[in-house]
């Protein structure tokens, strides 16, 4: 299997809107490498909880989508690739504003695709959040 990306970011941009419409804007891919992704997202007033802190489906939504986002950069336009296995550590308050996901394959396989994915808030260095995750690459047809 290629270390390569088969898809580039305008490329899975553009099956994301195709795909997934209902997220359509809400998603900004950032860069894709070998393995790697990086993407934003700006938490708006619908995605913040009592305190005025960025809630954990939001943050969890940041993650899932960049996983994705790597994994069909790595295997190309799957649609079915799921998600099979997630746990979320939430570390710190991320502020209201733009997150960051970086998003890194450790095991890509020909059925499943394990990595994680670390969150930042805004410009920040340190980790808002770190996800494990797993999803099922379909079989070839």
């Amino acid at each position: 299997m290629s270390l390569q990306p088969k898809m580039t970011a305008d490329e899975i941009g553009e099956f994301l809107s195709v795909e997934f419409p209902q997220i359509d804007g809400r998603f900004k891919i950032e860069c894709i490498g070998p393995m790697t992704a990086t993407m934003s997202m700006l938490a708006n007033e619908g995605d913040l909880r009592p305190g005025g802190t960025v809630s954990g489906p939001a943050m969890f939504a940041l993650a899932d989508v960049a996983f994705y986002v790597v994994t069909l950069a790595m295997i190309g336009p799957q649609a079915l690739t799921v998600t099979t296995g997630c746990t979320i550590n939430f570390m710190r308050k991320p502020e209201p504003g733009r997150l960051l996901a970086d998003a890194r394959i450790l095991k890509l396989g020909r059925s499943l695709c394990v990595g994680d994915v670390l969150l930042h808030s805004g410009d920040a260095d340190r980790a808002v959040a770190h996800a494990s995750m797993t999803y099922s690459i379909p079989p070839q047809r």
